[in-house]
């Protein structure tokens, strides 16, 4: 069975998200699974661990140590990018 056969709706895809009570949690990072971790991350609600850079308006940005939020929820970097 694949994933495309179990989610049918936006809304069963949006429960994939990380709870806010989760991201928010003092649990380490290493405690959390990697989809929920990724998901935090997206979100902004933890900082990413990454030695990239992106493009934000007209400057360019360390991603690492910043809890920026990817374009899926609203904020400036790609949904792309790592860490």
């Amino acid at each position: 069975m694949r994933v495309q056969d179990l989610l049918q709706l936006e809304a069963d895809i949006e429960e994939w998200a990380a709870t806010r009570s989760l991201c928010k949690s003092s649990k380490p990072d290493h405690a959390i699974g990697a989809s929920a971790l990724a998901s935090c991350k997206a979100q902004g609600y933890r900082a990413r661990q990454t030695g990239k850079t992106q493009k934000v308006g007209k400057k360019r940005v360390k991603l690492g140590g910043k809890k920026l939020k990817s374009k899926d929820y609203g904020g400036p970097i790609s949904p792309t990018a790592t860490g």
